[in-house]
């Protein structure tokens, strides 16, 4: 059923825009491309605005959101906290600053790819602070590691504000200050091979591990008892979760909320099972995140809002809504 969903919320969004078009022209013009089959009853405009514009834009936007909620549900995995994800742990604006360092001070050792492999080094960096400053004697506790997160997060949200403040043109500090807040416009082709594989290989060698993972869930002692050695665990599943983070803040800046609402809503149907948690999360996720950008990019036409500030109204009330009404789902009101 997700699948069929995805299918028509991918249809429905490349279809509505300044410019409607029909959904069997949509496909027509798809299959004209991928299996060269020659419609030709459409105009070279809707050509452009379906192959060129709108479909590498929903395709991107399908990316991140799944990807967003595969990160959080393995970040919630690995401290146990239902209200953990990259942007509390601090990754996201680890990767960030990784990523301003590239757009304002035009660091581009790594050419074309150079912002996604810094925003993936900030995120790693973030990453290794944390885990670093949350072990005591050798011993890594999630309510550590979420206070450090926290306390990282905003010490690196200080140095990318302190980045855009020495920023000499006030055109880049507006682009960037637009970045930051999340958005898949301008989309191109080109911008979805990394996401893609990124994703194809995070979320399977996730479920590889979902069993390792429902352990955690499980508590310390049973994870060690099914002979997880947690440490160890919990340091590949931020490795995982940081690339993810740094290729996503790369693409599409921080976009918040996604990760810690769908991993939720999602359980409330499948239950705790990584098995089933991850698959229909990630699919669960692009579909939200598509219908976001279609309120985007309508909502203030002919502006547009950045993704980031559509997922805090959304989801802020909808996750408010849920824990309400599902208290046992969310652990009976207690953290």
């Amino acid at each position: 059923m997700l699948v069929i969903a995805l299918l028509a919320s991918m249809t429905a969004a490349v279809t509505i825009g300044p410019v409607a078009i029909n959904p069997v022209v949509v496909w027509k013009i798809i299959g004209a491309h991928v299996l060269a089959i020659d419609g030709g009853d459409w105009s070279n405009a809707h050509d452009n605005i379906v192959w060129l514009i709108r479909l590498p834009r929903v395709l991107l936007a399908g990316v991140i959101g799944a990807s967003l909620s595969v990160v959080g549900a393995a970040m919630q995995a690995t401290v146990r906290n239902p209200v953990a994800d990259p942007y509390i742990l601090g990754l996201s604006s680890g990767a960030s600053v990784g990523a301003v360092l590239v757009i304002l001070f035009g660091l581009n050792v790594f050419g074309l790819y150079s912002l996604s492999i810094a925003a993936f080094l900030g995120a790693l960096g973030a990453f290794a602070i944390v885990f670093m400053l949350a072990q005591h004697r050798g011993r890594l506790t999630p309510v550590r590691l979420i206070l450090v997160g926290v306390a990282a997060s905003y010490v690196f949200s200080s140095v990318t504000s302190f980045l855009i403040f020495r920023a000499q043109e006030s055109r880049q500090v507006q682009a960037v200050l637009f970045w930051l807040a999340g958005s898949v416009a301008g989309a191109e082709w080109g911008f979805l091979t990394i996401p893609a594989v990124v994703l194809a290989m995070g979320t399977g060698f996730l479920m590889l591990q979902a069993r390792a993972m429902n352990g955690l869930i499980a508590g310390e002692e049973t994870a060690v008892t099914l002979g997880i050695n947690t440490s160890r665990f919990r340091k590949q599943l931020m490795a995982v979760a940081s690339l993810l983070t740094g290729v996503i803040v790369a693409v599409a800046g921080s976009i918040g909320f996604v990760g810690l609402l769908m991993p939720h809503a999602v359980r409330l149907f499948v239950g705790s099972d990584h098995r089933r948690l991850l698959p229909v999360a990630m699919l669960a996720g692009a579909i939200f995140l598509i219908w976001v950008d279609v309120i985007a990019r309508i909502v203030v036409q002919p502006q547009e809002l950045p993704i980031g500030v559509i997922t805090a109204i959304v989801g802020g009330p909808v996750f408010l809504l849920l824990m309400r009404k599902h208290s046992q789902a969310f652990g009976g009101g207690r953290t």
